[in-house]
């Protein structure tokens, strides 16, 4: 049944544009049918929330004017377009609302095809921005979309795509400014930030989405939905299991459900990898000049994997189908690529880069053997670089490094902040200064027992999604799920879900699948990394197939993926429903003949 039985009321401050009018491109203020910000009030609101006002007041002022500058370039709502007076006035009119606080409403261009729909902007206190694609009611298709957010968030995400169907969208900044606060930075000594970030946001956000559908379009949704990835996966999994009544239909993709344990694998995979000045590091300095230029031992253990491997589904094509089943051993099937006692180059592994070949696999494990979090997956060895391996090419910080591990621990682990971050978390040699008015931390003295020791239990809380019992949605009120998850993404580790999806079944469904697949439904992608990309087939349409599930009874047993090089299509593959998998039954002896990848060679068993 539709979704829309909430009354809630949102208040909040009017607020700076973060994305300029266009009619005040400097001054960032929409002033028609909206009051002023209130600075004072403003100011009030952040010095009663742990006493951090006069800082953010600062970094507000030193970056107001880059970030007007750099705002203009940001905007994907065009709103140079001319709707009819009755568009614009039914749009404006939204600015009356006296439950919401608005502060735009206005009639803009899909870029994705020239249609007008009407946009809106505004703020749930304290500080969650957020806005609305409203298709012009003739182009409205009755159904309400919450579109999810990716990293730690902090600004505003389009779906033009979902708006040209004829969705309604919501997102919004998850409860702070990546602008101004960039990482975890947002949450430094600030508990409603925090709340904002794991829950709240996310559903007062559909509280607003579906006030404002009641109020322009005259009617409710007939249908809400969710999609998501990464972030946005674990918003789908908070959303079914604190909010079970916000959506008919929720998508998941690659979702950081795990959030605390995958936080904590990153910074311990690169602690790992930093080790002893990179005496382990998989990135090789190839001319003694000091820089890590090259990444030729990670493509020598990507063919060994695959040569261990990838055959094993019938079909070499560079994709290992079923990476669990895999039993490459490093210490084994790299025998005979080790280097001779005190070389190193980048076609032979050392004894410390075996090492830590090994660590990435198994994933971390506190002191008295207790897992954190999943390891690697075999296949996905080349999608480490961009994560976890420092070289030239990154100037020495992986993205794993400069945008997670580099200050998760500082501002999103601990009850209490343990202090701010290092002056350059490259620096592994950079003493922290633990006292003072302003202590630091320094993410490579971060401990693994402290993950089991109750010191993060109050984030972990806040954060984590991984409650298997899902009754209350999947059962209670009959909604349904579709989770995906590409098998070589070394962001979030697909074995997670896995183990989550197994454990949905048994206690939500005391252990039958059957049961399971009537309301939920998992897709595993060979060969995709996070969200998307990757070698195997990554694109296809998340929600056509949820919608035909959820208003027509019509459950997907498998999905058509397709892969793509320079825009003409080279592999098709079903993704088959969990736990079945897509095996090649076409023309005989013809399995690694390109030709022959298609989605009618292979069948789901």
């Amino acid at each position: 049944m539709p979704r829309d039985s909430h009354s809630h009321c949102t208040s909040g401050l009017s607020i700076r544009l973060k994305r300029p009018h266009i009619a005040f491109p400097l001054g960032g203020i929409v002033k028609s049918k909206c009051s002023s910000p209130d600075s004072s009030q403003e100011f009030a609101l952040y010095k009663n929330n742990k006493g951090i006002a006069m800082k953010r007041a600062i970094q507000r002022t030193q970056t107001l004017m880059s970030h007007v500058l750099t705002a203009g370039m940001l905007l994907s709502a065009s709103v140079s377009a001319q709707g009819s007076p009755e568009q614009t006035s039914r749009c404006e009119d939204l600015l009356d609302l006296r439950s919401l606080t608005l502060t735009r409403a206005e009639i803009a261009e899909n870029p994705e095809d020239g249609s007008d729909y009407c946009y809106v902007r505004g703020i749930i206190s304290p500080a969650i921005h957020f806005h609305a694609q409203l298709p012009l009611p003739a182009n409205w298709n009755g159904r309400f979309l919450q579109w999810g957010d990716g990293g730690k968030d902090g600004d505003l995400d389009f779906a033009n795509h979902r708006v040209a169907e004829g969705y309604a969208v919501t997102n919004s900044n998850m409860g702070h400014d990546n602008g101004v606060e960039p990482g975890a930075s947002f949450a430094f000594n600030n508990r409603q930030a925090e709340i904002d970030f794991g829950y709240r946001a996310v559903h007062l956000t559909v509280v607003a989405g579906k006030r404002l559908v009641r109020e322009y379009y005259g009617d409710t949704a007939e249908y809400s939905y969710f999609e998501g990835c990464s972030q946005g996966g674990r918003q789908a999994f908070m959303s079914a299991q604190r909010y079970p009544q916000d959506f008919d239909g929720i998508i998941a993709g690659a979702p950081a459900f795990n959030y605390q344990g995958l936080n904590a694998a990153g910074t311990w995979n690169l602690q790992r990898v930093f080790r002893d000045n990179l005496v382990g590091n998989l990135a090789v300095d190839t001319d003694g000049d000091g820089s890590y230029d090259s990444l030729g031992l990670v493509n020598v253990l990507h063919e060994k994997v695959l040569e261990k491997c990838d055959a094993n589904d019938g079909v070499q094509d560079g994709v290992i189908n079923d990476p669990l089943s895999c039993d490459f051993n490093p210490a084994v099937d790299l025998s005979d690529a080790m280097c001779p006692s005190g070389s190193s180059t980048d076609s032979c592994f050392t004894t410390a880069q075996l090492q830590t070949i090994n660590h990435l696999y198994n994933g971390p494990s506190d002191d008295s053997g207790r897992a954190v979090y999943p390891g690697k997956m075999f296949g996905s060895e080349t999608r480490w670089p961009g994560y976890y391996i420092p070289w030239e090419g990154n100037n020495m910080g992986p993205s794993k490094l400069m945008g997670v591990a580099g200050d998760h621990m500082n501002y999103l682990f601990y009850e209490e902040d343990p202090g701010v971050t290092v002056p350059d978390v490259r620096d592994l040699n950079y003493q922290a200064k633990t006292t003072g008015v302003m202590p630091e931390f320094h993410w490579i003295d971060w401990n693994i027992n402290d993950f089991f020791s109750g010191k993060g239990d109050l984030m972990k809380s806040i954060t984590d999604a991984n409650d298997p019992d899902l009754s209350r949605y999947l059962v209670d009120a009959g909604g349904k799920m579709l989770i995906y998850h590409g098998l070589v993404d070394t962001l979030i580790i697909a074995t997670d879900t896995i183990n989550y999806y197994n454990e949905m079944v048994s206690q939500t469904f005391a252990g039958s699948m059957a049961e399971a697949q009537d309301h939920a439904r998992m897709f595993l992608a060979p060969g995709m990394g996070h969200c998307r990309g990757g070698p195997g087939p990554d694109t296809w349409d998340k929600l056509v197939p949820l919608v035909e599930w959820v208003e027509n009874g019509n459950a997907p047993d498998s999905v058509i993926a397709t892969h793509s090089t320079a825009g003409e299509v080279d592999n098709e593959r079903p993704l088959c429903v969990y736990p079945q998998q897509a095996r090649y039954v076409g023309p005989a002896g013809g399995a690694d003949d390109t030709a022959n990848w298609q989605a009618a060679n292979f069948q789901c068993q």
